[in-house]
């Protein structure tokens, strides 16, 4: 008996994109290609029309939809996929002219959130999100949706959803609302005992691929799945990390962004973006090889703005370093750190910086604890960094780094070196 495996063939795809002067389109069909890989499509072409507005009825001119159902026929493409999102009945128009399933942007990222959620909440959130846009594009859509199989565009909700009537799906969509209403409060009651326990919170923003995982587990031993991939992991991660000093923050790993970043992907991962903006620092990670890094820096700085952090200090993390060597000149802003995730290089300039830029809640001084009074010293020992101890005749000498609430505490025996 012979066994065979069954191997999912990748997708053969087209990419298209209009060219309104809204945005560069070269750039961002370069980053539609990334996407499409990592989504498991192989992509046969990229196809740009330069136009003052895209077409109401296709999208695409008349030519060049000619020029796109001669490539489809004559390359046996499987799928194409716009560079912006397709009113429904664009998408329908398309569909029935090429005979090909057409997806847009949204869509394809929604399809590799749907295929990195691993936690219950990311799960919901982008069930939410397919559902949301999925809803106006339900009418003449039961023909291509009741087709056997899947592909690129289809993973997350399941076709038997989106075959439901609209009050299923509206149903529905009030259930995960309300889901997610009460995640978000169990999120909000854990930030305000974080606070209430003096834990500060330090968050990882930044670009997709950036190496933002790589930093968390070499910072903190995570574990965090890391690829080169985009939206390689999805679900926020915290962990513990202890500074030079003897602080410890929460360090949050936190949703990859991307270039025009669908504003209805931006609501759906609202609790989850809000970890940065409850945050003491912000680390925004770029990656210092990639030639549209300042670029990059530039669409996390417009979110951050967006989600009220723009008085949070930030440190602008340019990892990668070692694939540029040690000089870097491109703009950036807030204080900068050149790191290697990776290479686990630059790590004592980048902590440092945290320290810096984190509130002052500690302080370094000088005590002369009774002897009697052990226990305050064992709390010191066990809460702070202790730089000098020495048992002298009135009492246990300490000089030591501590929260100021401690030493309030401990003020009657403070004293001067």
């Amino acid at each position: 008996m012979e066994m065979y495996e069954n191997k999912r063939e990748k997708e053969k795809a087209l990419l298209v994109s209009v060219d309104t002067g809204e945005f560069d389109a070269e750039v961002s069909i370069d980053e539609l290609e990334e996407l499409a890989h990592t989504a498991g499509a192989e992509v046969l072409g990229k196809l740009i029309q330069k136009r003052e507005r895209p077409e109401a009825a296709t999208f695409v001119g008349a030519g060049k939809l000619a020029e796109i159902i001669a490539f489809c026929s004559a390359q046996d493409v499987d799928l194409l996929i716009f560079d912006s999102e397709l009113t429904p009945s664009q998408q329908r128009n398309l569909e029935k002219l090429t005979g090909v399933r057409v997806i847009d942007r949204t869509m394809l990222i929604l399809d590799i959130f749907a295929a990195r959620a691993r936690t219950g909440e990311g799960k919901l959130q982008v069930e939410l999100a397919q559902l949301k846009y999925s809803l106006p594009r339900l009418a003449g859509q039961g023909q291509s949706l009741s087709r056997l199989g899947g592909g690129i565009g289809t993973r997350g909700p399941g076709e038997s959803k989106l075959e439901s009537d609209r009050r299923h799906i509206n149903r529905r969509i009030q259930k995960l609302e309300e889901q997610l209403h009460e995640l978000e409060k169990r999120r909000d009651l854990l930030r305000r005992r974080r606070r209430k326990d003096g834990i500060q919170t330090v968050a990882i923003v930044g670009y997709t691929n950036a190496g933002k995982s790589t930093l968390m587990n070499a910072l903190t031993k995570a574990g965090v799945l890391a690829e080169d991939k985009l939206f390689a992991t999805l679900d926020p991660t915290s962990r513990a990390l202890t500074l030079p000093d003897g602080r410890k923050v929460m360090l949050v790993d936190t949703v990859g962004l991307i270039r025009r970043l669908p504003h209805r992907l931006v609501e759906a991962f609202k609790s989850t973006l809000e970890e940065a903006a409850q945050a003491s620092v912000i680390l925004n990670v770029c990656d210092a090889s990639d030639e549209h890094c300042s670029e990059h820096l530039e669409v996390t700085k417009k979110l951050l703005d967006e989600l009220g952090c723009a008085s949070t200090p930030v440190v602008s993390v340019m990892n990668k370093c070692d694939l540029v060597g040690n000089i870097y000149s491109m703009p950036t802003f807030g204080k900068t750190v050149l790191i290697s995730a990776l290479c686990e290089r630059g790590f004592d300039e980048l902590l440092a910086a945290i320290q810096k830029e984190l509130p002052q809640t500690r302080k370094t001084a000088s005590l002369l604890i009774p002897f009697k009074n052990g226990a305050a010293a064992a709390r010191i020992r066990d809460k702070g960094v202790v730089h000098e101890e020495e048992y002298r005749e009135d009492g246990l000498f300490m000089r030591a780094t501590v929260e100021m609430s401690l030493l309030d505490e401990y003020k009657e025996w403070i004293i001067d070196d």
